[in-house]
């Protein structure tokens, strides 16, 4: 029986694995969708190579930082229990590696290539982890004072801050050392649109990212035996929310219509497996709200711009996860409860921190020594041409 019940969690945590592994595809094409035609093939690659050097640094140094696990046993070792930790491993890697995913969508269309492949081995192998560990392995005995003090630890179920916020207040300093792109806000204070290049790969995009959270948030359990139908309820609730919030609010608009359910699931993951349907629904609604009022000022008003959205999205919403797990978390308002209003706002803030300071500190020394932007022909020929060589549309055959 103990065979077959590491055999049944191994499989558990796999399908999960890959549901998230597949995410990444949603990564893909939802910067597809949104950036020009001549930066289509650029946010292709980013995504596809950003994991892999994630998948290194996470194996050799990432993993190890945040739960104190190597895989340097032999072979036999390795696949004691079926294999779980591997698996495990796998499983948590697509989570630190949506981190460079989640900032590839704010540094879009002008940032060099290579500099953001070294800025992403740094997040993921060193910051991400650090925070990991606090959150999700009770490293530095943080959560054993937030225990103490406020009557219960930092919750987040699957990664509202840990993934989310980290990697949306990452994007933050990366977008303002970049500066805008060229064209986007004129000197006489206009605002140049740079419309979607493709809405049907842009709905693809978040079609995938939102199937895929169902793995992403109901099979952070990581076992069958804590597996629970309220998570994928209230992942469903939040999504609808944030779905109908956002179409509302932005006005039948389609790129807020389909980042509206991000919005929510981003929200929902931190209290998913705690909330009442109908806290979640609120979650996902109100995430919904902040993802349009918040991308509207941020673009507009404070030119800042972030292509994607990925601050307003990821950094906002899911600080308001973090937020809203010790709101909708408690029983007074439908929740299973044991979560502390204090320690999450603590646990966010602190998560908030530690990405804004490692990505201040990345970018900046990476914009100090080697350069992190195209240079203005390259940014006008598009990153397609300048980087890989080649456009998403040839419009004429070569010869050789």
């Amino acid at each position: 029986m103990d065979a077959f019940h590491s055999g049944a969690d191994t499989l558990f945590i796999l399908l999960g694995a890959i549901m998230i592994l597949a995410m990444h595809a949603g990564f893909a094409f939802l910067e597809l969708g949104t950036v020009r035609k001549k930066n289509q093939v650029n946010a292709l690659v980013k995504i596809l190579v950003d994991f892999a050097v994630s998948t290194i640094a996470y194996f050799f140094v990432g993993y190890y930082l945040s739960y104190g696990v190597h895989f340097f046993s032999s072979a036999d070792v390795l696949s004691a229990r079926s294999g779980f930790e591997l698996v495990k491993f796998f499983f948590l890697l697509t989570f630190a590696a949506a981190i460079p995913a989640i900032i590839s969508g704010g540094i879009a269309e002008r940032a060099r290539f290579h500099p953001q492949l070294i800025a992403t081995a740094l997040l993921v192998g060193l910051v991400y982890p650090l925070f990991e560990g606090i959150a999700w392995n009770q490293r530095f005995g943080i959560q054993d004072w937030l225990q103490t003090n406020f009557g219960a630890v930092f919750h987040d179920f699957a990664g509202s801050v840990v993934v989310h916020a980290v990697g949306g207040w990452a994007a933050l300093p990366a977008v303002l050392l970049l500066g805008p792109r060229r064209g986007r806000y004129t000197k006489d204070g206009n605002v140049a649109a740079h419309p979607p290049s493709n809405i049907p790969f842009l709905a693809l995009g978040a079609w995938i990212l939102a199937v895929g959270w169902f793995g992403f948030n109901v099979m952070s359990a990581q076992t069958l035996d804590k597996m629970n139908g309220l998570v994928a309820v209230n992942s469903l609730m939040a999504m609808v929310g944030g779905t109908l919030v956002a179409v509302i609010l932005g006005k039948n608009d389609p790129g807020f219509a389909y980042n509206g359910p991000l919005a929510g699931l981003v929200a929902v993951c931190a209290g998913s497996d705690l909330m009442h349907p109908l806290g979640a629904l609120l979650t996902g609604g109100i995430a919904g709200a902040i993802f349009v009022w918040m991308f509207t000022l941020t673009q507009n008003r404070w030119k800042i711009d972030d292509v994607l959205g990925v601050w307003p999205l990821h950094g906002l919403c899911g600080a308001w996860g973090g937020v809203a797990a010790g709101i909708f978390g408690l029983q007074q308002f439908g929740g299973i409860g044991g979560v502390s209003l204090v320690s999450q706002c603590i646990g966010t803030l602190l998560g908030i921190s530690i990405a804004a300071a490692g990505g201040l500190l990345i970018y900046g020394l990476l914009k100090m020594t080697v350069g992190i932007r195209l240079d203005p022909e390259q940014e006008y020929e598009g990153a397609d041409l300048s980087l890989h060589k080649i456009s998403a549309t040839p419009e004429r055959e070569v010869s050789w």
